[in-house]
């Protein structure tokens, strides 16, 4: 579990590094979000969505839904962090940090949840929430500079508590009902297909395609399958 945690820390803080250092060079960010994405949604469609079918009951798919209606709410805190939406930030005066905090702390924290009593740091799931966390971060260590906060004290704030929100999540997870685990898991498999389906398939500029796109969702998404196969032997 200690490992576990300290995997969850370090891909924020390492994200929010990169940010601060090549911040500036918005197709690196566009590119890992995508990336991510496209590993994102093969891990819900080939670990989340199958296990919670097989174990919640038949009305699972309503928290599925729930997930969906839930990030579109925190999506009004956040801004669009989560698929990248940081270019016009520069102009929001008060996004930081009460609104950001809200925002993505209760994000990070539900991801966090599922992994509970997680033992194995090659799981899919972990690895997808690590490979998500990269990309935000990253967004999020650019908008900082952006903001010409320097990483003062209120940035440090938001950075940590976001770096907290996953491993608090997977702490205070074990001490829920483990029958309520499967409910969590669909909570967040709601908000990973909204993620990521909202960065894959947002429209490119006069809807030309863009190989460029197709080509990293195709590579995140054979990242994915690799774990996948490699999880199930």
């Amino acid at each position: 579990m200690l490992l576990i945690i300290i995997l969850l820390i370090f891909s924020v803080l390492s994200g929010v590094f990169l940010g601060k250092f090549f911040g500036s060079q918005q197709k690196m960010a566009k590119n890992l979000l995508i990336l991510s994405a496209g590993f994102l949604i093969t891990v819900c469609l080939n670990e989340v969505f199958p296990e919670v079918y097989a174990q919640g009951g038949a009305n699972i798919g309503m928290f599925v839904i729930g997930g969906v209606l839930l990030q579109m709410l925190l999506e009004n805190l956040t801004k669009g962090f989560e698929h990248g939406h940081f270019h016009h930030h520069h102009e929001e005066k008060n996004i930081l940090p009460l609104a950001l905090m809200l925002g993505m702390f209760v994000h990070a924290f539900l991801e966090g949840i599922p992994l509970a009593n997680e033992t194995d740091v090659f799981s899919p799931y972990l690895m997808g929430i690590l490979f998500h966390n990269l990309p935000i971060s990253f967004v999020l260590g650019a908008f900082l500079i952006h903001k010409k906060t320097a990483f003062s004290t209120s940035s440090w704030l938001v950075i940590s508590i976001f770096a907290v929100a996953s491993p608090l999540g997977l702490l205070l997870g074990n001490y829920f009902d483990p029958n309520l685990q499967v409910y969590f898991l669909a909570l967040v498999g709601g908000i990973f297909l909204h993620i990521s389906s909202v960065i894959i398939f947002e429209s490119n500029k006069n809807h030309n395609i863009d190989w460029q796109k197709i080509l990293m969702v195709a590579l995140g998404v054979g990242l994915g399958m690799f774990g996948h196969l490699f999880h199930s032997h």
